[in-house]
């Protein structure tokens, strides 16, 4: 805070604008979940501060436990539980955010047909009669993977599913396997589906089988950009970003 006050003042004597004499560099971290959105979201908030994001993606339990052994980021963006990331004390939990809420979805090649996933029925029938299908790994800490293992699990269908499952390294990388022809039912989350070629969102899985994955906003315990990461994360939870979470497949909030 000192340093940007004293910025300020030697802006206003050289007659600089505090566009340049105030930016900083702000470094967020965040979950692959929310990579389109946030790089999308980014540019504009560069723009209208004048500071600059550092961003850097990795899988949801990957990014939490970047954040639970402290290192350095300014902004960070985990999914619940949040308790571990709070008692960690590397975040100000005052700052707290919810910005999006995130949902597994089914995808299909480009131009097939759209089967019907309305009820948890619907999409066990359409699981055990698929081919093969393909989500993110879960061991590496894909929270969409997770989150479709509790799934099959919910459907019972776990262990009958096994001989059809091929692991993606992210949601990216499930895409690629439909897209491919590898599999013939894709599973990531909605925002991950919709910025890949060669593959279709049919919609979410039914809530009862797969609740969203929440994402939350959290300032760095020990960022030096204080002012500059509290701008950030309240442009993250704007209403120019809702627009571009609801473009993306997500909805703002909890």
């Amino acid at each position: 805070m000192k340093t940007i006050l004293l910025l300020s003042a030697i802006a206003i004597i050289a007659g600089w604008s505090c566009d340049t004499a105030c930016a900083a560099e702000v470094t967020l971290i965040a979950p692959g979940g929310i990579r389109a959105a946030t790089e999308q979201i980014i540019p504009a908030f560069e723009k209208t501060t004048g500071h600059k994001v550092k961003a850097t993606f990795g899988s949801g339990g990957g990014t939490k436990e970047r954040v639970i052994k402290g290192e350095p980021f300014d902004v960070l963006i985990v999914q619940p539980p949040l308790e571990p990331v709070i008692e960690s004390g590397h975040v100000v939990a005052a700052s707290e955010t919810a910005l999006a809420t995130v949902a597994v979805g089914v995808a299909v090649r480009a131009g097939a047909t759209k089967p019907d996933i309305s009820t948890a029925d619907a999409v066990k029938r359409l699981l055990l009669e698929s081919k093969a299908i393909s989500f993110p790994n879960a061991a590496s800490g894909a929270a969409a993977g997770v989150s479709f293992n509790e799934t099959l699990q919910r459907l019972g269908i776990a262990d009958a599913m096994k001989p059809k499952i091929k692991i993606a390294q992210g949601g990216r990388g499930a895409m690629e396997l439909l897209a491919k022809g590898e599999v013939d039912i894709g599973l990531t989350f909605i925002s991950e589906i919709i910025t890949e070629p060669g593959v279709e969102v049919v919609g979410p899985l039914p809530r009862d089988i797969s609740p969203p994955t929440a994402l939350v906003g959290f300032v760095s315990a020990h960022t030096k950009e204080p002012e500059a990461a509290k701008a950030l994360l309240s442009y993250l939870s704007s209403s120019e970003a809702a627009a571009v979470y609801k473009q993306r497949g997500m909805q703002p909030g909890r």
